[in-house]
């Protein structure tokens, strides 16, 4: 799913990546993300991937359930726009908001979300961990060391559309401290614990896997170039 040409986007058609290396706010980094997005839709900016970290919390899809939700007092838990139940952010993970053209890209949404996954996969390859998809199953999944039967998930992944341009994105578990998924049913998904490269025994710094993750971007979604993260649009006061 490669970029098309220049002339199809009006700043070039080159994909603008930045890493915040200090931890973001949520709520202040959906709306900067929303804000992007608005953007990147009316053809007044290009397209956009921001790597990031955020402080321990929980947050709610759109399908997420209230059962799903086993120690509601441990985090702050906050809904979001993006598709799937309930998941984890927090220190240790790469978060990846990926603002792309969906349309400009082929319109097709499958695809779209199966590109996401190679990418993600490829990107553990290089680091030394074969991912995989199942059916069913929204994410990229490891087999345990030594259970010929147990899976883990190391990576997930939650999108939502806005005039065809996404938000959200994935997340990869580096090294988190995976006791805090204790208090959700990650992705609604019972039967299968969380992993993370640290506890495969593959330790990567933060550094290392964003190189890797742009490596593998731009070997299948086109070049990118460095960007400033961007900032959060101040709140409207009520009037």
């Amino acid at each position: 799913m490669q970029q098309r040409s220049s002339d199809s986007h009006p700043v070039g058609g080159m994909v603008e990546w930045a890493a915040s290396r200090q931890p973001v706010d949520y709520l202040e980094a959906v709306r900067a993300m929303e804000a992007r997005v608005a953007r990147i839709a009316a053809d007044e900016a290009c397209e956009f991937v921001w790597l990031l970290e955020h402080a321990p919390i929980y947050t709610a899809g759109t399908s997420a359930r209230a059962g799903d939700l086993i120690l509601p007092d441990r985090f702050p838990v906050l809904p979001t726009g993006r598709g799937g139940k309930f998941t984890y952010h927090g220190p240790g993970q790469r978060v990846i908001y990926v603002m792309l053209d969906v349309k400009r890209r082929g319109g097709d949404v499958r695809a779209f979300v199966s590109a996401l996954e190679g990418w993600i996969i490829a990107t553990l390859a290089e680091l030394g961990v074969a991912g995989e998809t199942r059916a069913g199953r929204v994410g990229i999944w490891v087999r345990r060391p030594g259970d010929g039967e147990g899976e883990d998930k190391i990576a997930a992944i939650g999108l939502r559309l806005r005039r065809w341009v996404s938000l959200h994105g994935a997340s990869l578990n580096v090294s988190p401290d995976l006791s805090h998924y204790d208090g959700i049913v990650p992705c609604g998904i019972a039967e299968h614990g969380v992993t993370s490269l640290a506890h495969l025994g593959h330790a990567a710094s933060m550094e290392v896997v964003d190189n890797a993750l742009k490596a593998q971007f731009e070997s299948r979604f086109g070049p990118t170039r460095a960007a400033s993260a961007p900032v959060a649009e101040p709140l409207r006061a009520e009037h």
